[in-house]
């Protein structure tokens, strides 16, 4: 399989990274065709929050691919452990739920699958 796809129901990633990497993949494809991707990117200063998900510089949009994604990638990279929780679809309910239905479902499905992974690794 390559990296870049996701696996099928019953099908497997190969190891957790692939499949995040994988994963990843799909939140950035899925953040393009709901027109969330194009964005200005954080000031330097927004990356020093210590709030959750950067909520006092960013917006979740940003905290999401400039934050989320990147540190993923990295954490794949550099084969990192996993962190212990990861409970971000919560968030991203939050964030979309005045969104059209097939964009909120889309988002969380990915994110709550991202959430999995990370959690049980």
């Amino acid at each position: 399989m390559n990296p870049t796809e996701h696996p099928q129901d019953g099908e497997i990633a190969g190891n957790p990274y692939d499949e995040l990497r994988a994963l990843l993949a799909r939140l950035e494809a899925t953040m393009k065709a709901a027109d969330l991707w194009r964005m200005d990117t954080p000031s330097p200063q927004a990356f020093m929050s210590v709030e959750p998900f950067c909520v006092d510089r960013m917006d979740m949009g940003q905290w999401l691919r400039f934050v989320f994604i990147a540190r993923l990638q990295a954490l794949c990279d550099a084969r990192a452990p996993f962190p212990a929780k990861c409970e971000v679809a919560p968030a991203i309910e939050a964030w979309l739920k005045d969104a059209r239905p097939e964009r909120r479902v889309a988002m969380t499905e990915v994110i709550r699958e991202i959430d999995t992974l990370i959690t049980t690794h």
